[in-house]
């Protein structure tokens, strides 16, 4: 699968919970490609992304805590993209991308710096901090966020200067690539991953999904383990009164780790 995302985009984090249903439930067959978009090479109005986070936040349950966009927002979304660039040399673009987003969409970090990006670095298991520092001011990353650039307005629709964010692509077996746009749909994303010939297995236990990634949403896990309503919260302060798992409160909501 083919992800054009940004790690600024807000709807992006509203789709979070669908991807991680696609990460258990596909488990090594859900192999994803990140493209940057680059959502922003400046953030002239702040103020109206704030209200795209928090229509996002409304719509996924995503915890968030806008603040950031009021009192110290991003000057830009590029340098974040270029940092998951980075990452990506040493094939951990995916969890840097995470750290990045949750410290734009709840942690009130700007990520808009090489130091704040490479202190996002060390929030990564198994990323090499020295060598991803070097990797970020190299010619070489700027060139591959570049590259991401023009792929995502290769990709775009009639009239739009690149592809929506978030949005998805894969080549089926029949060999035709197909879409789903502007997507935070787990039924979405799991079509797609169908199409491309994917097998789903069985699905996880709250516990053992917090586990596998260190760090979820409430609404990541009712989507990952297939707990609507109140049947995940109420799963999860149940392992937290048994010490399994710990939550972390944001301004909107939690965060789920092992306890």
């Amino acid at each position: 699968m083919t992800y054009y995302t940004d790690p600024a985009c807000p709807w992006s984090w509203a789709a979070e919970p669908a991807l991680r249903r696609l990460q258990v439930e596909f488990g090594a067959q859900a192999q994803i490609t990140y493209v940057m978009g680059g959502m922003a090479r400046e953030f002239g109005r702040p103020l109206e992304t704030l209200r795209h986070v928090l229509d996002a936040a409304a719509a996924s349950a995503m915890p968030v805590d806008p603040r950031l966009w009021l009192d110290a927002p991003p000057r830009s979304s590029y340098p974040s993209c270029q940092g998951v660039k980075a990452a990506a040399e040493q094939a951990l673009d995916g969890p840097y991308l995470r750290v990045v987003r949750e410290g734009l969409m709840a942690g009130g970090r700007a990520m808009d710096t090489a130091d704040a990006l490479v202190a996002a670095a060390r929030d990564v298991a198994g990323l090499d901090v020295a060598r991803f520092e070097i990797d970020l001011r190299s010619h070489a990353i700027v060139e591959a966020f570049g590259a991401d650039l023009e792929r995502a307005r290769a990709a775009a629709r009639d009239g739009e200067p690149r592809v929506p964010l978030p949005s998805f692509a894969v080549r089926g077996e029949d060999g035709e690539e197909r879409w789903a746009y502007d997507e935070t749909d787990p039924a979405a994303l799991r079509a797609l991953a169908l199409a491309a010939g994917g097998t789903p297995g069985p699905l996880p236990g709250a516990e053992e999904t917090v586990r596998r990634f260190g760090r979820l949403a409430t609404a990541e896990v009712a989507a990952a383990c297939d707990l609507p309503g109140p049947r995940a919260p109420a799963e999860l302060w149940r392992l937290a009164t048994e010490f399994r798992v710990r939550a972390e409160p944001v301004l909107t909501g939690h965060f789920w780790a092992p306890a």
